[in-house]
This record gives structure tokens, sequence and C-alpha cells, in this order.
């Protein structure tokens, strides 16, 4: 049977999907990760197919105009992406040749992979990285993490839905115009396939957002899906070299954020861990952070799961990615949010007890830095409550529900 896995955005969106199709895969399954061109190599290094979508989350080569406006171009491209895989991903079934029989949408590809699925003819299976529905236990994921109230979190994550609607209403409209749909307008796609109770499997720890009372069946909370990482795997020799010379080092890192910005975040990362006495290793990531010294080492991309349990903290943007890596080895956080859901997350993390408090990017000082840095690793609580989380994701299987709940729609 064919899995055709649609993810969308950066690195931190589509990796661990790399995860759960690889348990696919050793389940039986022949799986296709349909993602933007920039992935190919990490989604055939887990074994994957891969299907090539020119959708640029930077909204082009400028990256110019605004969040609005990056949206937007995305939003259009991902539609004529999904439109142009569409005739190789028809023909499921027995007598199907590169065909799809179920579709995972990621939270970013479901409202026009809901389009798709529909034009295919094959059931659908939500795998989403944040939470969406509305409810009264949090806001919604992009309201910076503060909580407006029952009441109000409830009308607020309303109110964002019907904004995601409108943002995708034209790519929508045009999707299932190529596709050969009749109209329909994007909210009433959305309310069709809540009234359907269409399941949707969030890939984040119970602990670190339990499940909401309020939501309806089939919105469950499974926990993580990690991306792929071979049993071979290894440190690269100089990194291991660093870490094997002196004490643990604090990571430092801001994934696809801060662009152009890594002079002045580099700048500020090594005094502020210098003020701290504290070791560094910094990522380079889209902000290009680079520096040297006997205390500090920078490096390309490494697999989180092997470097952050030999680490003293982990300086972050607070992406759900990263800030799951984090709690899964059991160390404390520093988050930096940037924008979009990391706020949400570095709330959630600092609540718990495993992280600072978060240090919002615009007020990102050496000495606000060192501050925290201090916090983090001289505050042993930080460390117990983070291992304590560590503990209750070791017991949770999220690519295993993804397999199971595939293979139960597939037997329908």
């Amino acid at each position: 049977m064919r899995v055709l896995v649609l993810a969308a955005g950066s690195y931190g969106d589509v990796a661990p999907y790399t995860g759960a199709g690889r348990r696919l895969l050793d389940a039986g399954f022949d799986v296709t990760l349909a993602a933007p061109e920039q992935f190919a190599n990490l989604v055939e290094r887990a074994g994957l197919d891969f299907r090539g979508i020119a959708a640029d989350p930077t909204g082009g080569p400028d990256g110019g105009g605004g969040m609005m406006r990056r949206a937007s171009v995305f939003m259009r491209e991902l539609g004529q992406g999904l439109a142009a895989i569409a005739p190789s991903a028809a023909g499921g079934g027995a007598g199907g040749a590169g065909g799809a029989d179920v579709l995972l949408l990621s939270t970013t590809t479901a409202p026009l992979g809901w389009h798709l699925a529909e034009a295919l003819g094959v059931p659908a299976l939500g795998v989403y990285l944040q939470p969406v529905a509305p409810t009264t236990c949090f806001p919604p994921v992009v309201a910076a993490g503060r909580s407006l109230g029952p009441r109000g979190n409830r009308a607020a994550g309303r109110l964002a839905l019907r904004v995601v609607d409108r943002m995708h209403a034209g790519a929508a409209r045009e999707l299932r115009r190529t596709l050969g749909l009749p109209p329909a307008a994007q909210r009433a796609v959305r309310e069709r396939q809540d009234r359907a109770g269409w399941t949707v499997l969030h890939g984040f720890c119970s602990a670190l957002l339990p499940r909401p009372d309020d939501w309806r069946a089939g919105l469950e909370v499974v926990g993580n899906w990690w991306p792929h990482c071979p049993d071979d795997a290894a440190l690269p020799p100089e990194l291991a070299d660093f870490l094997d010379a002196g004490p643990p080092p604090v990571f430092v890192g801001f994934g696809s954020m801060a662009a152009g910005e890594g002079e002045r975040l580099a700048d500020i990362a090594v005094r502020a861990l210098r003020e701290a006495g504290l070791r560094g290793v910094l990522q380079a990531g889209a902000a290009g952070l680079h520096a040297t010294g006997d205390d500090v080492l920078t490096v390309g991309e490494v697999p989180h799961q092997l470097l952050f349990p030999r680490t003293a903290a982990v300086v972050h943007h607070g992406g759900a990615g990263t800030t799951a890596a984090a709690l899964r080895a059991g160390v404390p956080a520093v988050p930096v949010p940037v924008t979009a859901d990391q706020p949400f997350w570095a709330g959630r993390v600092a609540a718990l007890g495993a992280a600072t408090a978060p240090i919002p990017f615009g007020g990102l000082t050496v000495p606000a830095l060192a501050r925290a840095l201090r916090d983090a690793v001289e505050e042993q609580g930080h460390r117990a409550r983070a291992a304590a989380v560590a503990r209750r994701m070791a017991a949770e299987d999220g690519a295993g529900h993804v397999v199971r709940e595939v293979e139960r729609l597939l037997s329908r």
C-alpha cells in the first residue's frame, strides 16, 4: 500500500516526517514524502521516495514584502505544487501504479491537501506538529503564548481558523479548478472535515501540552515522531573532540530563523557564554552564526539526538522540533522565540520549569542571555524537570500511532 506524506515549510516542518515515514516503510508500506526541493537529500537519506514541491516558505528569492506576502506566495506555490503531483499520485489501490492509497497531511499542507485527497478519492490523516483546533485551554499558537481566558481562548481559536481559511481561499479555489473539482468555499471544506470527524494525530508530548478535554473525538495527542537518525550516525570528529576536551557546552542555534543576523547573534552568544564561564557550540543555521576560539565551536547541521544529551543547556528559537529535542535530551533550555508558534512553545516549556523565562528575540542582549545561561545551568531544578519530561517522552510512541492509524484507515 502506498502512503504519500505532504509536508512543507522550514526544516522543522519537514524533518519529523522522515521518522514517521521510515516507521511506515519498516512496517511494509511504500512511502513517498513530498516536500520543498531543498529537502530531497534529507528525505532520501531516510530511505524514502521523494517528490519535490516548488514551494518556498521564505516567499521567493528576495524574501521581502512582510510575513503576509511571503505566506501568500508560499500558499500559491504549494497549491500549484499539489496540482503538479496529482497525476502521479492518482491510481492508488490494487491496480494502481505509483499512486497513493492514503495521504498524510501536516499542519501546513492540510488546508490544501484536503482538496487533493478529494480529487484522488483516498482517505487523509492529519499528522500535525501544532494544535489548531479551538479550545478553552490555551490560545491559538500564533497568539504569542498569552492566555485570553477560557472564553477568549476559544473565540480566538475560531477566529484564527477563519483567518487561515481566508489566507488559503485563493490557492484552494485555483487548486480545485485545476483538479476538476466543483467550487467549494475553503471554510465549508474545513467544516466538512470536522463534521466527518477526520482523525488528526498531534506529534508532541502530552507532558508538554496535554490533550484538551473539550476537543472533539478524533483529535489525539500521541507523542513526537522524530527526524530519522540512522543507527550508525555519528557526530563529526571535530565536534566529538571538542565535547571530549572539556565540560559540557551550551548549544546555541536559531534554526531557519534570523537570516542575515549571524554576526550580531554570534557576538551576543559568545560574549554571554564567556561572561557566564561556559563553553559553546554554535549552529550556523539560516542566520549564519560563526565564531572561533578554544571555548567555542561552529557546526552545521548535526543530529540533535546525538548532540543535545552532551550539552549543559540549549539556547533555541522555540520551534516545535528543537523544543522537543531539548526536552528529549533532558537538558534545560533558554528559549529566544522569534515568530509564529515559537512564543507559544517557549511559554509551554518555561511553564514546565524545564526552561528559563523566554527572552524575546528583539530583547536579546549579552546581559540578558548571560543571566539566563547561569540560571539554566546552575538551577538544578530546570534539569530535573527536563529529565522528567524526557522520561514521559520515552514512554510515548508517536510514530507507532501513525502506523496503526494508517493501517486502520486502509483496512476499512
